[in-house]
């Protein structure tokens, strides 16, 4: 028994936040901003938008792209680390109000490689239950960014991806190689201080403290790209395959630099790799099933070809996975 990939889905914002709108808040020149990070624009949710209101849109879109019966799906994965409360978890609303009665529900929080988490997870329990998995990324990050920190303000972006996956008896199909890895050293480079155990809110406690800081964008630079490079050669290596065997890569998308360093340490060429950082921005966890429905939107993957999918963010967590089509 293997895993396969049913359906996607997406949701993005209406409202587009472009990149020179951010450079005049800023006091930025002109194209600054998408010469150091690819990004011309990126999307805001609606002031009445929570985060489970786009994890709905994108699950629906996956489910009714599949036409699937909603009652066997057996578990929902909400990879976020912007839920509606910091409890309850917002996954069992997401599965109530798509109507996956009886589903298990979960929130995981593992940052930019969450989905990947998820999905590792989910393709488990596809193998061991049989019964399909809904997996949804979603974050709502412009709530999260200090819009005077120009490090931070400039990447993340608010948007939800869903990938449906179920069981099948084709031979290589889901996932073929998993490598999920992890770098406590880098613990402090992206956090938000205030709001857990070790520093809980208070009265007084500043708003700024409450939004998210990136101590040292060269640190994540050189950590993010060792991470998904190291990753994904061993996913593959797990796998049996190599990089020549790779059809379509999906990078975290972080932003144009970390994606174009890491695939020049991988040797990928241009015409493998799927990208939407241009248009969407960093979403975090979100961004490689973003990418992955977008590209369902205008072409068809080949049964039988390898997507490698490579993530790394805060934490500092990540992975790669070698995926069967």
């Amino acid at each position: 028994m293997a895993t396969e990939f049913l359906s996607a889905g997406h949701y993005v914002p209406e409202r587009r936040v472009t990149s020179a709108e951010l450079e005049a808040s800023l006091g930025l020149e002109a194209g600054w901003i998408e010469r150091r990070t690819g990004i011309v624009e990126r999307r805001y949710a609606g002031p009445d938008e929570a985060l489970s209101d786009m994890a709905v849109a994108a699950g629906e879109m996956a489910l009714s792209r599949a036409g699937f019966e909603r009652r066997r799906v057996g578990l929902l994965i909400l990879a976020t680390s912007t839920p509606d409360h910091l409890l309850p978890p917002s996954a069992p609303l997401v599965a109530y109000r798509l109507g996956l009665d009886g589903a298990g529900a979960i929130d995981m929080a593992g940052a930019c490689g969450g989905y990947l988490y998820a999905l590792a997870l989910a393709d488990s329990f596809v193998r061991a239950q049989r019964k399909p998995v809904l997996v949804v990324a979603g974050n709502i990050l412009s709530r999260r960014t200090n819009p005077k920190e120009r490090a931070s303000v400039i990447l993340f972006a608010d948007a939800a991806a869903a990938t449906l996956v179920g069981p099948t008896t084709r031979r290589n199909a889901g996932a073929l190689g998993v490598h999920l890895t992890s770098d406590g050293a880098g613990y402090d480079l992206i956090k938000i201080p205030a709001g857990g155990s070790r520093k809980p809110f208070r009265e007084d406690t500043p708003r700024i403290e409450t939004l998210m800081h990136l101590s040292d964008g060269r640190a994540v630079f050189s950590k993010a790209t060792a991470m998904m490079a190291g990753a994904s050669r061993r996913a593959l290596e797990e796998a049996h395959l190599s990089v020549a065997d790779v059809d379509h890569w999906i990078a975290h998308q972080a932003n144009s630099r970390i994606i174009g360093a890491t695939q020049a340490k991988l040797g990928l060429s241009d015409d493998k790799v799927l990208s939407s950082v241009t248009h969407y921005g960093n979403s975090s966890a979100a961004t490689i099933p973003l990418t992955l429905s977008l590209a369902l939107d205008t072409r068809r993957f080949t049964p039988g070809e390898v997507l490698l999918m490579s993530a790394a963010g805060a934490g500092m967590t990540g992975g790669a996975i070698a995926w069967g089509l």
